[in-house]
């Protein structure tokens, strides 16, 4: 079993070394006790911390239109509308897909969070992940636990949060009737156990700017490191450029042969790249292709989503860029998945949100 550390959310208005906690070690029992203390009997050890919901919200986003996992920042501007600070200020982590097509995301604070990693840093605990009491119960069913003092509501039902005894009398009576009620002072339930095994469905908090960070080597031995990487690696440069310096006289001496062989025309080679672009531009492809490409994009792929096109510029070695907004950044993952499966494939680029509509670069991917 790992070592589990829980900041109760008892202690979240004067975040101290007196935050009362509870420790769960390889003997599976809880041991209450304050955060200087906590941090004495984990002796540096990396622990896996478990944080109040009090201290997170819980969003989810629409369907998502293709199975292939969209990036954060879409999935951030998806759900940019039910949050109630702007995107810089918070800390977003995306759960996995639900059968829906849905993406579950528990938002944080970015300053608060910070605070609370630095606190546990100071009083030397190293915090190996960061999840969220109320997603780490059971998926399989709507749950209701009372633990720390608190209703706690997640597992199959589709939000996460806790409520006191009169908030949940009035939340009550629009949760499912089939709901599971365990209530931990009138048993040990089995909230402790659920929490603290493992939740391949939980969210975890520590990615991104707040991932988690390796220990260095002492400096003693680290710097007997770099001297013998920069031993080996000065050994094995010199026979690498040796090696690529007879790759590269054998390649030039291929490559001048084949062009002798394309143009017998031209006995005089002077510089092989540039003569090789003159004569391949002599040729280029003519502009009724580049047109048909264009009707086969807008017919098979753009024809058939609901975006508007703004700009259509066809640019040198980069073939067509139509510039377009639309409604969602589902539409544009739509869009890319539809010139996919019509064997041609697109690029989405430069994509952000203004106001209500989504602006983006459509780019016609070159086949290799």
């Amino acid at each position: 079993m790992k070592t589990w550390l829980y900041l109760t959310a008892e202690g979240l208005a004067t975040p101290s070394l007196d935050w009362p906690c509870c420790v769960w070690s390889s003997t599976g029992q809880r041991q209450l006790m304050p955060l200087n203390q906590a941090a004495s009997e984990l002796k540096g050890q990396a622990v896996d911390l478990l944080l109040p919901m009090e201290l997170c919200s819980w969003v989810r986003s629409e369907p998502w239109p293709s199975r292939r996992r969209p990036a954060a920042q879409a999935t951030a501007f998806a759900v940019e509308e039910q949050l109630g600070e702007s995107l810089e200020k918070l800390h977003l982590s995306v759960g996995t897909r639900d059968p829906q097509g849905r993406y579950p995301v528990m938002v944080i604070d970015r300053e608060r969070f910070a605070a609370v990693l630095q606190l546990l840093k100071e009083v030397g605990i190293e915090v190996r992940s960061v999840f969220v009491d109320a997603d780490r119960l059971p998926q399989g069913q709507a749950l209701g636990v009372w633990w720390f003092g608190r209703w706690m509501l997640g597992g199959g039902l589709p939000a996460r949060l806790t409520l006191t005894e009169d908030g949940l009398a009035l939340l009550k009576p629009g949760l499912p009737t089939d709901m599971q009620w365990r209530d931990e002072r009138q048993e040990m339930a089995d909230a402790d156990q659920w929490l603290t095994l493992a939740s391949p469905q939980a969210i975890n908090l520590r990615h991104g700017d707040f991932a988690r960070q390796r220990n260095r080597l002492p400096w003693h031995l680290g710097g007997l490191a770099v001297a013998l990487l920069l031993a080996l690696n000065w050994g094995a440069s010199e026979a690498r450029i040796h090696f690529l310096e007879s790759q590269g006289r054998e390649l030039h001496s291929r490559n001048e042969q084949q062009f002798k062989a394309l143009y017998p025309e031209q006995t005089r080679i002077v510089d092989l790249a540039a003569q090789l672009g003159a004569l391949q531009n002599q040729g280029a492809e003519p502009q009724g292709s580049r047109i048909a490409g264009l009707v086969n994009l807008v017919e098979q792929v753009i024809g058939a989503s609901p975006v508007e096109v703004q700009r259509i510029e066809f640019r040198q070695g980069d073939g067509w860029k139509i510039q377009l907004t639309a409604n969602s950044f589902a539409e544009l993952e739509l869009l890319r998945e539809r010139g996919r499966q019509q064997g041609t494939p697109v690029r989405i680029d430069n994509a952000s949100k203004d106001q209500n509509r989504v602006q983006a670069t459509l780019t016609v991917e070159q086949e290799a």
